[in-house]
Formats: C-alpha cells, sequence, structure tokens
C-alpha cells in the first residue's frame, strides 16, 4: 500500500450496508467479498486474502450482507436466503457502476461459504458485468438452477479434506457452462486453517481475477 492508495468507509447500496473500500493506486480490477455470514468487512480471513490481493493491485469492497438486526445467534434463516442476498449482490455491484473512481474498473466476486451462491447467482441476474468470479469453501450448489446461466469465468477452491463441501462443489463444477476450474487445497479443512492454505487460497484467487480482469479491459 502507498500514501495514494484510497482506503474508505462506506456505505453501499439502498441498504446503506457498511463496508471498507481499499482501491490501490492503479488497481487493476474490484473485488466484491461476499460472505455468507453477512459480516465480511470484519472477518479476519476475508481481510488477510484481501491485503494480499492489494498487494497484486486489486482493490476489495469487504462489505456486510446483512444489517445488524439480521445477524442474530438464534435466527439464520436470511444466511441462507440465497435470493435476498444475491439482491444485496446486485444492489453492491450498481453502488460500484455509479462511483466515478470505480465504474472502470472490472468487478469480480470472491464468495465463501452461503455467499458464493449469492455470488453467482448475481452472475447469473447481471450476464456480462461481471469478470470473474471465485467460490472459496463455498455452497455454490445452492444455486445450482442458475449455474448453466453464469458467463463469469469461475474458480472454486475448496479443501480437500472438507469432504461434504467438496462433493458439493464437483457436482457444481459439473453444472458450470462458462470457463471454469476446480482447485482442490490437499488436506485443507472448510476453513483453510491449516499452515499456508489460506495464502494460497489468495493467491490463486489473486491471480484468476487478475488474468480475467485483464481480458475484460483488452477487450
Amino acid at each position: 500500500m502507498t500514501t495514494t492508495d484510497l482506503i474508505e468507509q462506506v456505505l453501499v447500496g439502498p441498504l446503506a450496508l457498511p463496508g471498507i473500500l481499499v482501491l490501490p493506486h492503479d488497481a487493476r480490477a474490484l473485488v466484491l467479498f461476499v460472505h455468507g455470514s453477512g459480516r465480511s468487512r470484519r472477518s479476519a480471513r476475508n481481510q488477510h486474502v484481501a491485503r494480499v490481493m492489494h498487494r497484486q493491485g486489486l482493490g476489495t469492497l469487504l462489505f456486510d450482507l446483512l444489517r445488524l438486526d439480521e445477524q442474530t445467534e438464534t435466527d439464520s434463516s436470511k444466511v441462507f436466503d440465497i435470493a435476498l442476498l444475491a439482491q444485496r449482490v446486485v444492489a453492491a455491484l450498481e453502488w460500484a457502476a455509479r462511483r466515478s473512481d470505480l465504474a472502470a474498473l472490472p468487478i469480480g466476486f470472491f464468495g465463501a461459504s452461503t455467499g458464493a451462491a449469492a455470488a453467482l447467482l448475481a452472475a447469473a441476474e447481471r450476464p456480462g458485468s461481471v469478470a470473474a468470479v471465485v467460490s472459496s469453501g463455498g455452497r455454490p450448489d445452492l444455486a445450482a438452477s442458475h449455474l448453466p446461466s453464469v458467463d463469469a469465468p469461475t474458480l472454486l477452491v475448496v479443501g480437500g479434506a472438507d469432504d461434504a463441501v467438496l462433493a458439493a462443489n464437483r457436482t457444481a463444477f459439473r453444472l458450470l457452462r462458462c470457463t471454469k476450474r476446480l482447485e482442490v487445497v490437499p488436506g485443507a479443512t472448510h476453513l483453510f486453517a491449516e499452515p499456508g492454505a489460506l495464502d494460497g487460497v489468495a493467491a490463486v484467487a489473486a491471480e484468476w481475477f487478475d488474468r480475467h480482469a485483464a481480458v475484460r479491459r483488452n477487450a
């Protein structure tokens, strides 16, 4: 990060969802983090991945998909409301398009947990608007009926020891018709807590976004 980089607390979309926008100098793309728990901006794992992306010249927007009153320990229904989460991802995409400093940047989605399904549903609903999608330990299968409509190049990253989620990702992978790749991190569990695992996820995700954002910039 340099003194010319932008770091800004923002309110995203018509619901004014709180977020943190970081835009490196001469950023090549903007990655929207979509976390199923609704608390993307305070996730230590998301922040770690975002810092790796900043070093690669990618901007990031970490924002909360759910309001505070929707994030309760006794009611997790909205965490699994993929249609609702996708609506808010689309709102964030439209918010970025209206900002003069962001409008020219290719947009990518980095989804985790149920947020991966929401990101893919949003990409399906906005064809041509998303440069790339990465699902990290996500549940893309929860958007199964929409996966054939996704046109954004999609990378699914899953821990090799995360058996149930790996099986779900293999099912989702077969349904995707876009440019796609399934990356299995050997020995990693769901949260990629093993030494070096999360760094590996961040590196492969940054490379995927940079490659496909470059295609979008040069089109």
